[in-house]
């Protein structure tokens, strides 16, 4: 269990970590949820007294004691079989081993040990990723139900990546009722990639399960409802905010998406995953919607191979939305190469800031996060997606593709109002890059990247080229396909540092104190469960 609190004030973080152990117990940010990188405290209690101290990790090994001490205990006790460890440190900590607290999502780590002999921690251990500075409030309905939209005993061919499609009935409610939260059920987490909630036009009327995007009718269930992606656990809306369902949403199917990542070809897996949906009928205030936004998913781009910092980019404009949107929550999505997303937020041609961005992002957390505050959407705002791709372990060219060995670059963007535009995409004009490249046809220019020497001069042309051409942009509101041009993309600024703040840590008790009490000034107390997923 982990509680915590801030003095914005004071500019001082406080936590209090309990865990069911007589032993060590760590707690730790991360920056891609391992151990490469984190931040950790290390504590106990022992028969000479407790032992605490700040340190860092480079790799999967003992932590490194930092030199200069940025966390201060407060308390350590040791009572009835669990170990409790309060402990705070600057909100803005200068030391350059200390991971820094900002207004974005942070992956929290913790470990423990049944003895005080600090060791390999095996499966005692979990992460979770949290906003500790704007930790989203919520509520739980007393009028609540759920049900569950998942496959049907579906077998997993052992076959690299496969998308299964499923189109099923949601319950009819004559009333229109507010999806509250979005719980995943995963039969099998080490082959269910990310699965996503489809609602299908009103001339969709009978079930089916098959391959993706091997019927016409596929195409007419594209209205994003919810997503869940590896790493993920629930997630839950704002509170005055419900995704509608029935009533005037009428009684319509829904087409529910699942990417199988089978890489070891594990035959004999009969999978029933999918998504179980809390609703109440205690309306919110606002719908909500979800926008897929950045570039669009489709064969002729390109990433070269042997590059540790390869740049794609996508834009939506959203010039043809008629109300503005206020964001409370994102996802953002790659495939394996994928190293960084940022998502670029412009007005008048303009960046004002990031909507969001993850400078460390991991192929194996892909979880939608709450902003911590609601950002706004203008209309005629566009947003620009960048990606960052690490290929510097492959030999060809990585296509964009529906494969987790193929590429995308996508944000979720979780917003009210809700308005019916779903999908805001762009994708470089292929004329153009043929034209640049010196190729006549479809295959020309295929040869012509395939056969190309990828140096760093190269890889760095070709980034520019694709930066530098006309891109198509596409708006779908569910009715028209509204079609745009940019000549180039913009750039994007440099994504936000955090200040630091050299106030040292205050001291901590002395065993002859025994952990006096300390009380906590002006304290949002949040608190979490902590799970390993």
């Amino acid at each position: 269990m982990l509680k915590w609190g801030f003095d914005d004030v004071q500019g001082n973080i406080t936590f209090e970590l309990c865990v069911n152990t007589t032993g060590w117990i760590s707690f730790g940010m991360s920056p891609n949820g391992g151990m490469t990188g984190a931040d950790l405290v290390i504590g106990g209690v022992n028969p000479d007294g407790f032992y605490f101290g700040d340190y860092h990790a480079n790799g999967n090994e003992m932590p490194t004691l930092d030199q200069e001490q940025s966390y201060s205990l407060l308390s350590l006790t040791e009572t009835d079989g669990q170990t409790t460890m309060r402990f705070e440190r600057s909100i803005k900590s200068c030391d350059t081993d200390d991971h820094p607290i900002t207004e974005l999502p942070v992956k929290l780590i913790y470990a423990y040990g049944q003895t005080d002999q600090i060791g390999y921690h095996r499966q005692l251990r979990g992460t979770k990723e949290v906003n500790l500075l704007k930790y989203m409030p919520r509520s739980i309905p007393t009028q609540s139900q759920y049900f569950d939209l998942t496959m049907l005993n579906f077998t997993v061919p052992p076959a690299d990546t496969r998308y299964e499609c499923r189109v099923l009935n949601a319950p009819t409610f004559a009333e229109k009722q507010h999806i509250y939260r979005i719980q995943p059920l995963i039969d099998h987490p080490d082959v269910v990639h990310h699965l996503l909630l489809y609602k299908c036009l009103p001339h969709v009327n009978e079930t089916f399960q098959e391959q993706c995007y091997t019927n016409p009718k596929h195409g007419a269930c594209f209205q994003i409802m919810a997503a869940w992606g590896v790493g993920g656990g629930d997630f839950e809306v704002p509170e005055h905010v419900g995704i509608p369902i029935g009533g005037d949403e009428g009684d319509c199917m829904y087409r529910l998406e699942i990417h199988y990542n089978n890489p070891m070809m594990i035959e004999g897996r009969v999978d029933n995953s999918g998504l179980r949906l809390h609703y109440t009928s205690q309306l919110r205030k606002h719908d909500a919607g979800t926008l897929q936004a950045g570039l669009a998913v489709a064969p002729g781009y390109s990433i070269p191979p042997n590059t540790t910092s390869f740049h794609t980019y996508g834009v939506c404009d959203l010039s043809a939305n008629t109300k503005d949107m206020q964001v409370f929550a994102t996802g953002l999505h790659t495939h394996l190469a994928g190293r960084k997303v940022r998502v670029g937020h412009f007005r008048e041609d303009k960046q004002i800031g990031f909507l969001a961005f993850d400078d460390h992002y991991d192929f194996e957390f892909q979880e939608i996060k709450n902003l911590g505050k609601i950002k706004t959407l203008k209309m005629g705002d566009s947003l620009v997606v960048e990606c960052t791709y690490d290929t510097s372990n492959r030999t060809g060219l990585t296509w964009g593709g529906l494969s987790t060995q193929e590429e995308m670059c996508l944000v979720f963007v979780l917003y009210y109002p809700a308005s019916n535009i779903s999908n805001c995409v762009s994708f470089p004009d292929i004329e153009a890059l043929k034209t640049k490249l010196g190729a006549s046809t479809d295959n020309e220019l295929y040869m012509t990247l395939s056969q190309k020497t990828w140096d760093e001069e190269a890889v760095i042309e070709y980034e520019r080229t694709l930066k530098n051409i006309p891109q198509d942009l596409m708006v779908d509101d569910g009715e028209n396909m509204h079609w745009n041009r940019i000549d180039k993309i913009s750039d994007l600024m440099e994504s936000p540092t955090p200040s630091c703040d050299r106030t040292p840590p205050r001291p901590g008790p002395s065993n002859a104190s025994n952990m006096a009490r300390v009380s906590w000034i002006l304290l949002l107390l949040i608190w979490v469960v902590m799970r390993a997923f």
